[in-house]
């Protein structure tokens, strides 16, 4: 399976900003759709963002206005950028190829990320 890389989580204040990475190797030449979930303790994993092959990004209803998606091909990077954090916004967050677009052989449909963890503090 392709690496799934997620980086960026940290301990932060109420308030604070954050940005996540996700580095999936031969991102730009598979055309990866990626998705963002995260998952609370004790809750289920819940989707964030989405962010297909051409950038255009998908946000949940919950989280629109404070998060930004975006891609860096050149860095086989996706982003996401969350603003105003609150509490409820603990969780760890995962990266996943939702399909490549392209049938190469290195390419990987359904793959997740360990995750990074994201703790906000009142």
């Amino acid at each position: 399976q392709v690496p799934v890389v997620e980086s960026g989580g940290g301990s932060v204040d109420a308030g604070g900003s954050l940005r996540l990475s996700c580095t999936v190797s031969s991102y730009s030449d598979c055309m990866y759709d990626i998705s963002w979930y995260r998952q609370a303790p004790g809750k289920e994993r819940e989707f964030v963002s989405s962010i297909d092959k051409d950038g255009t990004p998908t946000y949940a209803d919950s989280m629109k206005g404070r998060i930004t998606a975006s891609q860096d091909n050149a860095k086989d990077t996706v982003y996401l950028q969350i603003d105003n954090l609150k509490p409820e916004d603990t969780a760890m967050y995962y990266c996943k190829i939702d399909r490549s677009r392209r049938p190469y052989y290195f390419c990987s449909d359904n793959t997740w990320g360990q995750g990074t963890q994201v703790t906000v503090s009142a």
